[in-house]
């Protein structure tokens, strides 16, 4: 099939823009710059040369004008026609003959047939002989005319001017716009071309380091100057920033597997062990039973463990939250029910303190991290467990305080960082991912977690849109 004009052919492309856009940036803004200047300049010299010529025609007409009335007057009068340096004239009869002329036209035609039909019928015929270019020294501007002469003859007067003194000052102007155009234009050229590369250098300063970030050295940052405001600095200092936060970011992650890799291990160690044991040698059904039931608890735990992993997952990818208007109470009470029995096992008691109002909340998320809350105060707090939820001026502010010794100071800074746990109870349950997992929940809601310790136990502090 014949491929439409216009249409790329298999394997080829058009040359013109796409052509162009293979060029460096640099290359192609000088191209824009000298496009752009080649069209003013081009303009300007136009509106020049139009202007000084439409002078000198003007100049020339007038002047054309006054030996042409003269030349009438002489034949009217019978004196023999005389005129100013590089004048020329013929007297024809109605039918094109010459019955008298200049030395400088005698044996040239002046007029073509249809002019002089139109001058006989009174028609006034202007004329140019010869162009600007090629160089010619016998260009003339004629003006022909009828006139009736006292002895009722009727002639066709032609007076004619030489051209050449006009043409020279045009040709002399158009030589001087082109040398002036051409000079400007490659000072724009080169003014332009340095102006992009300063411009672009920092570009490239950031593309030489960005290549060196990507070669793995640790700790790279675009070079940035400091004394400026214009938009590649804007750039650099927000590509630094994502520069940080993917650092920040990286280190998460590592620190993440790192800790994952740790929590993991020991229930996987405690199932080996366990099976390794129960495989040793015979054991009785009361042994298997027991062996089978810590296999199951760590099992449980690894559930938990991946459970939990999944949520912050599924929660940090949530783009929007689905929100609904919930019944405070409503919302608090369902949260708190699952763990009364607990703490009654432990013989300790949950209050709840809770402002009357409707809020719009994702209580697919709310409701969890408020059971994750009274769960890691019962495992690791002391005393009767609190719950205080009030919403205010668009606001839901939900604490949690309980009477056990509160946080140790130096894990405060870090108490919702994943599978971070204090100290004193890396050996108790849990995976360190619930206090994580409130935080997530409060980001996601515009909102914020906070942890510090009251004057008889630990609080956490939730603040949240709603």
């Amino acid at each position: 099939m014949t491929p439409l004009v216009g249409e790329d052919e298999p394997g080829r492309r058009l040359g013109g823009p796409r052509f162009l856009r293979r060029l460096p940036i640099v290359l192609r803004l000088v191209i824009a710059v000298a496009a752009a200047m080649s069209l003013v300049l081009g303009g300007a010299a136009a509106l020049v040369y139009w202007r000084v010529e439409s002078a000198l025609d003007q100049q020339l007409d007038a002047d054309l004008a006054t030996y042409h009335h003269t030349l009438v007057r002489d034949l009217r009068a019978g004196r023999s026609p005389n005129g100013p340096d590089g004048s020329a004239y013929q007297i024809l009869d109605t039918h094109g003959y010459v019955i008298e002329a200049s030395a400088l036209v005698r044996t040239q035609h002046l007029l073509t047939a249809d002019e002089i039909t139109a001058a006989d019928d009174g028609t006034t015929v202007h004329r140019d002989i010869g162009g600007l270019l090629p160089l010619n020294p016998h260009t003339l501007r004629l003006k022909a005319q009828r006139v009736r002469l006292p002895d009722h003859r009727t002639v066709i007067a032609v007076a004619a001017l030489r051209r050449g003194h006009r043409d020279e000052a045009l040709r002399e102007l158009l030589a001087q716009l082109a040398l002036a155009d051409g000079l400007t234009l490659l000072a724009a050229s080169y003014v332009g071309y340095r102006t992009a590369r300063a411009a672009l250098d920092p570009v490239e300063r950031y593309r030489q380091r960005a290549a060196t970030l990507a070669d793995g050295a640790p700790r790279i940052r675009l070079p940035v100057p400091e004394d400026r405001n214009d938009e590649l600095t804007r750039l650099g200092h927000t590509l630094n920033q994502m520069l940080d936060r993917l650092e920040s970011a990286a280190e998460r992650e590592r620190r993440f597997l790192a800790d994952a890799s740790h929590e993991l291990r020991t229930p996987l160690s405690l199932l080996r062990a366990e099976l390794d044991v129960a495989l040793h040698r015979p054991r009785t059904a009361d042994e298997l039973t027991d062996t089978l039931r810590s296999v199951d608890t760590e099992v449980q735990r690894l559930i938990d463990l991946s459970n939990a992993l999944l949520d912050l997952e599924e929660l940090g990818s949530t783009k929007h939250l689905t929100r609904a208007p919930v019944d405070l109470a409503d919302l608090v009470d369902t949260a708190v029910s699952p763990h009364l029995r607990a703490a009654e096992g432990e013989d300790r008691a949950i209050t709840v303190d809770v402002t009357p109002a409707t809020v719009t909340i994702d209580a697919r998320w709310l409701r969890p991290a408020i059971g994750n809350l009274i769960s890691n105060a019962l495992r690791h707090g002391h005393g009767d467990i609190h719950l205080t939820a009030t919403a205010s001026e668009d606001r839901l502010r939900l604490t949690l305080t309980d009477e056990g010794p509160g946080f140790p100071p130096d894990f405060l800074p870090r108490a919702f960082d994943r599978f971070t746990r204090a100290e004193a109870s890396r050996t108790s349950e849990g995976s360190g991912l619930g206090l994580a997992f409130v935080a997530a929940v409060a980001t996601a809601h515009g909102g914020a977690a906070h942890a510090e310790n009251s004057g008889c136990g630990a609080a956490v502090i939730l603040d949240i849109s709603c």
